[in-house]
């Protein structure tokens, strides 16, 4: 059982007055929900595929409420079907609304679940960058982007201030999932609830509306910038977006269309303007999910739109030609070259769409889509490349039913006998791309990449 801060429990109740106590039980339930992947197909018919009981996410039409059952042990999930998300998340994308040839930038993206649903908005066209400050969180919010199959995006670990000194005005969408003091995620993080305080509230508070203030610098005329958090203190929510309207008249609140499960904003819990209704707050009692604050934001003016990615190409031509020979082992047609770049450094191969100039200077942990590494003299195809191409691409596939053996023993890199010529294979599981494999001397072996291999076997 939850044991929320008294103080808070008292906020609430002042606040939510009758509602107070559906709003309490509900907080301290530990419900779930999944985003269907539409980079991998249809939502509807992906939600087919899935066994478990399913409800509807009222705000999105990708997202569901899992009423029973793992997903996260699933082969599905390996192969990018889903990705397990708060509903209350679910909700950023849809009022941001990010459009196909867009650049976009998520400015607090890790671990990776609104990311991935701005990069399934955009289709692959245009540009997402997506950065976190916190080196050790960019790890997971890159395995995350390489599983949904994200190829338009460049990961970062930055802050705010380097990147507005850097970009100016270079995005037509901005998101900042400001850090704040959780509430929210009481029911899951223990952590939140033993370092919530008001005076730590505040200070959230205070740093969140300098984190906004260097957000909207990278915001293009015209451009939209939403800012989200996952508390309900009025301080962190519409104290913030009033103190910023204050500092940036340049920008404008934008009334967001109404959808089930939404609810205005409270300005008249700590005496801020009545325009503030306009923003957004999903409570955990009056729809699925934990709850969220949003407030969306347009700058005024207007401006050229967003050029178009970078399809040059910044590579050694022995390189070249080893990246081209490999793939030729591995693609029916030719290695995709737009653009191209190699880090020496790593030795590894990136599809980027961003002119390198405008981030060469900066912490990058992923230019783009990674698809190969230059490995003693010869380029192997990575891991992404795998989850980001079409599998029908692929010049060999090893196709697997849930029910097959080799499929858990491919999981956790294991090998089989195989007596076809030496190659690259990519391994599906009924259609959706897993993975590499490699046949050699006899045997198919899995090169599934080890930090995320199952231990054993498991049954599905």
């Amino acid at each position: 059982m939850t044991t929320f801060p008294f103080e808070f429990i008292q906020r609430m109740q002042t606040w939510l007055g009758a509602e107070a106590g559906a709003f309490l039980q509900a907080l301290a339930q530990r419900d779930f929900g999944l985003r269907l992947n539409t980079l991998r197909g249809d939502a509807a018919a992906l939600a087919a595929r899935l066994s478990w009981p399913l409800e509807a996410v009222p705000w999105c039409a990708e997202g569901r409420v899992v009423k029973a059952g793992e997903p996260g042990a699933h082969p599905y999930h390996a192969a990018g079907l889903y990705y397990l998300q708060d509903p209350s998340t679910m909700a950023a994308a849809e009022i941001l609304d990010p459009r196909p040839g867009e650049w976009v930038l998520d400015l607090a993206a890790a671990p990776g679940g609104k990311a991935s649903h701005l990069a399934a908005r955009l289709q692959g066209q245009g540009v997402l960058v997506a950065n976190d400050i916190v080196r050790k969180r960019t790890s997971v919010l890159a395995m995350n982007l390489e599983r949904m199959g994200v190829t338009n995006a460049l990961i970062t670990n930055e802050t705010p201030e380097r990147l507005a000194e850097r970009w100016p005005e270079l995005f037509d969408a901005v998101l900042v999932d400001a850090p704040c003091s959780g509430e929210g995620m009481f029911a899951r993080d223990p952590q939140a609830v033993r370092d919530w305080s008001v005076p730590v509230v505040q200070g959230n508070a205070r740093r969140q509306v300098q984190i906004l203030e260097q957000a909207a610098r990278l915001v293009r005329p015209g451009g939209r910038l939403l800012y989200a958090t996952c508390t309900f203190a009025p301080e962190e929510d519409e104290g913030v977006i009033a103190a910023f309207l204050e500092r940036c008249p340049d920008f404008a609140l934008h009334p967001v269309a109404p959808r089930a499960g939404f609810t205005p904003g409270r300005p008249e819990w700590i005496g801020a303007p009545a325009g503030l209704r306009n923003a957004v707050r999903l409570f955990p009692h009056t729809g699925p999910g934990h709850g969220h604050f949003y407030a969306l934001l347009v700058k005024r003016g207007t401006s050229e739109p967003a050029p178009a990615p970078w399809r040059g190409r910044e590579v050694p031509g022995r390189i070249l030609a080893l990246y081209r020979a490999a793939l030729a082992k591995a693609l029916r047609g030719p290695a995709p070259e737009a653009g191209l770049v190699f880090s020496a450094g790593a030795d590894q191969l990136y599809l980027t769409p961003m002119d390198p100039e405008l981030w060469q200077d900066l912490h990058v942990l992923r230019p783009g889509w990674w698809v190969g590494t230059l490995r003693h003299g010869e380029v192997n195809p990575e891991h992404a490349l795998a989850l980001g191409i079409a599998p029908e691409t692929a010049l060999e596939r090893l196709d697997l039913t849930l029910e097959d053996p080799r499929l858990g023993q491919f999981l956790a890199g294991d090998s089989w006998p195989d007596s076809g010529p030496e190659n690259f294979v990519l391994v599906t599981v009924e259609g959706f791309a897993l993975g590499w494999a490699k046949r050699s001397g006899g045997r198919l072996r899995s090169r599934y990449p080890i930090h995320l291999r199952t231990l054993t076997s498991v049954e599905y």
